[in-house]
């Protein structure tokens, strides 16, 4: 086993794994320490070493990349294969322009729909986010509190789209409750868009919700400003 294969298996572990869920396990490890940080930017994930951690073919392995990929947690770079992407870059800017005009739309759309056991069930995300602190956790949180006050809405693509964007936005979510220090601030947003939707606020609760997401534009503009700040400097 080469020293690369060493390290991967000291951050993901090996085990055998059974050929039907070889994709989905092999995605899920991945993805959690690439959440945690426990796979840095920049690291060569090779379709190899992933086999041969998990006794399996590249084919699995492969599909499970190409996944991860698309959720923009990897990327291709000549020479290396698929490495460990960014967590903040200038597209994620535009991701969060995006998600507010879909989301805002799908709340619009939801709230008058929205049931008192959808209110419960938001409510219950935000106090088990309270108790953890394991990132991969966090971000399924965090997407099911936001898809449960979106998902009435009367637009399958809409959803569909506005569910791919928060799938997206999971790789941020480290960056911005961590290093920009957004945890309690987003906490407290979530129970006010509650509140606002179980009254019925359209108006309010798109408001809110528009001022969350710029939370996020506003961190990750910042950070990418310094970081150019610092490479003219260096």
């Amino acid at each position: 086993m080469t020293e690369k294969t060493t390290v991967l298996a000291s951050i993901l572990g090996s085990e055998q794994v059974p050929a039907h869920l070889a994709r989905s396990v092999i995605e899920e490890k991945v993805r959690a320490a690439i959440y945690d940080g426990r796979l840095p930017c920049g690291m060569a994930i090779r379709q190899q070493e992933l086999a041969t951690l998990f006794g399996v073919s590249r084919m699995p392995v492969r599909e499970a990349l190409r996944q991860l990929e698309a959720q923009g947690l990897l990327k291709v770079v000549h020479h290396k294969g698929a490495v460990v992407a960014p967590l903040v870059n200038h597209d994620s800017v535009e991701t969060y322009a995006l998600r507010m005009l879909l989301e805002c739309e799908a709340l619009r759309l939801s709230i008058p729909f929205l049931e008192e056991s959808d209110f419960a069930y938001a409510q219950d995300c935000i106090e088990r986010l309270e108790l953890t602190g394991d990132y991969v956790e966090i971000s399924q949180l965090n997407r099911a509190f936001h898809y449960t006050l979106y998902k009435r809405a009367d637009n399958r693509r809409l959803l569909q789209l506005v569910d791919e964007g928060l799938i997206e936005e999971e790789r941020f979510l480290r960056f911005n409750l961590e290093a920009m220090g957004l945890r309690k601030l987003a906490q407290d947003d979530h129970r006010q868009l509650i509140e606002a939707a179980r009254q019925r606020d359209i108006p309010l609760a798109t408001q809110l919700l528009r001022e969350h997401l710029q939370r996020g534009v506003d961190a990750i503009t910042r950070h990418l400003a310094n970081t150019q700040r610092q490479d003219q400097q260096g």
